[in-house]
């Protein structure tokens, strides 16, 4: 019963994650074709690094729904956070380490993808 009900949240969670990964892409692209393959790959990694952790926590958060697993709920968003700020901080000290991104493409597509979120129900209904 609890996974008929997470359905629809998680299907819209899911929704707002494709929106950031068609940001990234596009956003990808203009920097590519304005400033060369080292900043588009920049770009494209600093989006990644949003997209991917926000994904983990959407499969991770919405797992239980409704009253009668009120707790299970709860531990599952703040295990879902933890892991998405773990697995954030992972991905910039490899992307960091082994990658010689470009600092301003890589930054400005991650803060784009996360400004994304905040205007995704301006996109979705439901």
């Amino acid at each position: 019963m609890t996974k008929s009900l997470a359905g629809p949240y998680r299907r819209a969670a899911l929704k707002g994650v494709v929106l950031q990964g068609i940001v990234t892409i596009v956003a990808a692209v203009i920097v590519f074709v304005g400033w060369g393959v080292n900043a588009g790959l920049s770009a494209l990694a600093g989006g990644l690094v949003a997209v991917l952790p926000n994904f983990v926590f959407v499969l991770y958060a919405f797992r239980y729904m409704g009253a009668s697993k009120a707790e299970q709920v709860f531990d599952s968003i703040k295990r879902g956070n933890g892991l998405k700020f773990l697995l954030t901080v992972c991905l910039f000290a490899l992307v960091f380490k082994y990658f010689s991104v470009m600092a301003l493409p890589f930054f400005c597509c991650y803060i784009l993808v996360l400004f994304s979120q905040w205007f995704a129900p301006i996109f979705f209904n439901h």
